[in-house]
């Protein structure tokens, strides 16, 4: 794929792309958001050096791509549901993300991506991973597909959220049914490319419906252990005012906590998606 306004230098074989040559706090011509969305389609994740935008700025950028989701329990900034600090520091006790998972997809419709701008990074350490769910599905034996696609799992919250926020959070969904569950297929397509790609995770995905909870335990634990091939992965070491924007509905990624006492600080915002199929 060629590009005009902006260039693309691939970080792996199956995932991941750095962009340069263009300033995300002013408002994108036609041309160059085409050109970003394009070049978020074709590598899953993209990863831009040296941004300088405060939350407003940050949101109009997201909300080129669709509406802003607002997670269901995180504390959020006052006046700005749709904002996500992330942070680790000396007084961490355990950091968001630790391991693989897309982010949120315990909601009937998940995210469909997200920006994470980090303002101040670790030296080294802090780096996140990612996951490619279209080679993780393509490198599967044709009879493993054939058994998962008709397959659906639960994604739930509670065991994640809850330990995490408790009821800290905004509460989105009201404090009757603060963490929500959904139920989701095992294999997805992806709503623009048309690709197939796999959708459990470690985080959030709990059982195969009609699977007893030992044979679920142990599908669930081969596609997790499958998930961790390196083959499929890049790796992002961030800088100060680095930005990664990665499609919920293709990747996974987990952030490594190599740093404390150290601090890794930024903000994230996420796309509002669809219901899986």
């Amino acid at each position: 794929m060629s590009y005009e306004t902006i260039e693309v230098a691939p970080l792996s074989a199956n995932i991941g792309a750095e962009i340069s040559g263009v300033d995300l706090s002013q408002r994108l011509g036609n041309q160059t958001f085409s050109e970003i969305h394009d070049a978020l389609m074709e590598h899953q994740v993209i990863f831009f050096r040296d941004q300088l935008m405060d939350w407003e700025q940050h949101k109009a950028f997201g909300r080129r791509f669709g509406e802003l989701h607002v997670h269901p329990t995180a504390p959020s900034p006052e006046g700005h549901p749709e904002i996500l600090t992330i942070r680790g520091d000396a007084k961490s006790k355990r950091v968001a993300g630790q391991h693989w998972h897309t982010d949120v997809s315990c909601d009937e419709e998940p995210p469909m991506g997200s920006i994470l701008h980090l303002h101040e990074v670790p030296v080294p350490g802090g780096d996140t991973m990612f996951a490619s769910m279209y080679a993780a599905y393509e490198a599967l034996s044709d009879s493993m597909k054939e058994f998962l696609a008709d397959k659906c799992a639960w994604h739930e919250s509670e065991h994640v959220h809850g330990k995490r926020y408790g009821h800290k959070g905004g509460m989105r969904d009201g404090d009757e049914s603060p963490f929500p569950k959904a139920l989701h297929p095992i294999v997805r397509t992806h709503p623009v490319t048309g690709k197939k790609a796999l959708y459990v995770n470690a985080n959030f995905t709990t059982l195969i419906e009609g699977l007893t909870e030992k044979e679920s335990d142990v599908i669930l634990g081969m596609l997790c252990d499958h998930i961790d091939t390196p083959e499929f992965h890049c790796r992002f070491a961030w800088r100060d005012n680095s930005v990664a924007f990665w499609d919920n509905r293709c990747t996974q990624h987990k952030a490594l906590w190599d740093y404390y006492p150290k601090t890794r600080h930024g903000y994230r915002v996420t796309v509002q998606g669809d219901r899986p199929v």
